[in-house]
């Protein structure tokens, strides 16, 4: 399809080459990037070039961001990760050029758009915000991550499915309360995220670079990696009849074998290629151990309650994740029409729903993915500060006409499942009346 084509209905100007992969994973998705994106093998922030080079162990969110995004453009990255203007003044010495190219990516961040003026207003808010629920948020992960190892010893000292059941509730839950963490500079925390099987940096790479960035297009890997199992894209030429309904079918399956198919993926992916495994994809082993020297059972049947849990886990998860605000046919997906405003806060705003079933409880916008518009537009924020920013996104989206929309969990499943059947692209685009 030609440039102009792909501005009409997409959000860059070329084809994702990562999506052309016969294996897609983290380290695809990279190096297309790198081929797409007209970084010159450095960094690229709007339209100049930096060199990161030395800064990479001075980082002060940790080497990996940086590191991992070497030949890319890291313009919405950088601006979503850095509320204050001090980031941008720091970079100017590292500025190695202007770019030869124009950037690929049609969505924008003028200073006087959506996003950069809400930025400024929560950048001034965060000044006299009341920090405290910062602990809450602390609080209950350590107290999710605790419940995991009473549980799992319980299960098999008992017995008992209910444990069992309880055990892998307190997993997902810990394993989604941990994405609260590994957004923002590395800490402790982000590592209890590897209990589920998943790996952070991974995630860092396809959740935080790739689906926060980029959602419901080609370049969500959130959407790719499920293919072709689950396909929300509504094209026609990708979707087949068998895609739109036997998903419903193989859904169930693909919920509960996900934690498992990461953790194979990564492995087959570091015997053919290139190692991607990291000391911390040992993590999940503590929970069989602990199972293990907690009960008189042999090792075999700790193992096997382990993956039972785990199972279990990775089941909820999706149910949780796939369900909490990206899927509905009332949602923007790549081929919809465009906003005329393609303003890069706003069109995260279009392709999210909310949950309001989730907004008068911490615990649960912990643990299901909640104030999800807000983490997009902040990701770095803790979620339990989130509810003081509403009176000001409320403010900026009416003057810039947007509208967060909300449902229920309910209606986000029957939304999702109406997704997966849909073929034909939206024609009205998001704001118009």
């Amino acid at each position: 399809m030609v440039i102009e084509e792909w501005k009409k209905c997409g959000i860059a100007t070329k084809f994702p080459t990562y999506r052309n992969s016969k294996l897609v994973t983290v380290e695809s998705w990279l190096k297309g990037k790198r081929v797409d994106d007209e970084a010159e093998g450095l960094w690229r922030i709007n339209d100049g070039i930096y060199d990161f080079t030395d800064f990479i162990e001075k980082h002060p969110g940790g080497e990996f961001w940086i590191r991992e995004t070497r030949g890319t453009d890291i313009t919405e990255a950088f601006e979503a990760h850095h509320l204050t203007s001090a980031p941008s003044k720091m970079i100017e010495k590292y500025k190695v050029r202007d770019a030869v190219k124009p950037r690929i990516y049609t969505l924008t961040m003028h200073e006087n758009g959506f996003y950069k003026t809400l930025k400024r207003r929560v950048a001034e808010k965060l000044k006299t915000i009341d920090n405290s629920p910062k602990q809450r948020s602390d609080l209950i992960h350590l107290g999710l991550l605790v419940s995991i190892f009473l549980f799992a010893i319980a299960s098999a000292r008992l017995n008992s499915l209910l444990f069992l059941a309880l055990a892998g509730t307190a997993l997902v839950w810990t394993c989604v309360t941990a994405h609260n963490y590994f957004h923002r500079r590395d800490n402790w925390r982000m590592y209890t995220f590897n209990l589920s099987m998943l790996n952070f940096c991974s995630w860092r790479v396809s959740h935080a670079m790739s689906h926060h960035i980029y959602p419901n297009s080609y370049l969500d890997l959130e959407l790719s990696m499920f293919e072709p199992l689950l396909c929300w894209i509504p094209n026609p030429h990708i979707k087949s009849m068998m895609m739109r309904y036997v998903s419903w079918i193989t859904e169930p399956f693909a919920y509960a074998i996900a934690f498992f198919l990461q953790m194979a993926t990564r492995i087959y992916y570091s015997l053919t290629h290139t190692n991607i495994m990291y000391w911390h994809d040992l993590i999940p082993l503590t929970i069989p151990l602990s199972i293990y020297l907690g009960s008189d059972w042999p090792l075999v049947l700790c193992l096997r309650q382990w993956l039972y849990m785990t199972a279990i886990a990775s089941f909820a998860f999706c149910v949780i994740g796939l369900n909490a605000a990206h899927h509905d046919p009332a949602i923007y997906h790549e081929g919809d029409a465009n906003r005329e405003d393609r303003d890069w806060g706003l069109f995260q705003v279009d392709t999210i729903i909310d949950r309001g079933d989730l907004k008068k409880s911490q615990f649960l916008v912990l643990t299901h993915f909640g104030d999800h518009a807000l983490h997009h537009l902040f990701p770095t924020l803790d979620h339990g500060i989130l509810p003081q920013l509403y009176p000001i996104l409320y403010q900026t989206l009416d003057e810039f006409k947007g509208e967060l929309r909300e449902c229920n969990h309910i209606e986000h499943i029957l939304g999702q499942h109406k997704q997966l059947l849909r073929i034909k692209p939206n024609l009205k685009p998001p704001g118009s009346k």
